[in-house]
């Protein structure tokens, strides 16, 4: 396996495994890029360069769909308020809303319902 491969897979696997982490509340809240660089041994810049060159996309772009599949998941298949969803994921709840709007095009109470009729 190549470097860039191995490094592609450890993003993902760690991105896998910090993502629960916040959720479940093993961790207070979302870790930086330049953090998980430096949990991975790797700098910032040499991090982005890899998953652009491997993925095609900026690493935080997997972050943040990665949280949005996550969010989606626990908001269809749970009777938790959105605003309780939003503090799992460390977020104000306006601003959970805003991000999810952003990333999905249609607001988490609208999503709970769509999925809901489904």
């Amino acid at each position: 396996m190549k470097r860039s491969e191995e490094i592609t897979r450890q993003y993902f696997d760690f991105l896998e495994k910090h993502i629960q982490d916040v959720i479940t509340g093993a961790v207070q809240e979302f870790m930086e890029l330049n953090e998980i660089a430096g949990q991975l041994a790797v700098s910032h810049q040499h991090l982005t360069d890899t998953i652009k060159k491997e993925k095609g996309q900026h690493p935080c772009y997997f972050y943040d769909e990665k949280i949005i599949n996550e969010a989606k998941e626990i908001i269809a298949n749970s009777d938790r308020s959105i605003a309780e969803i939003a503090r799992m994921f460390t977020y104000d709840p306006s601003n959970f809303s805003k991000f999810f709007k952003k990333m999905t095009g249609i607001t988490p109470g609208a999503f709970r319902n769509k999925s809901r009729l489904q």
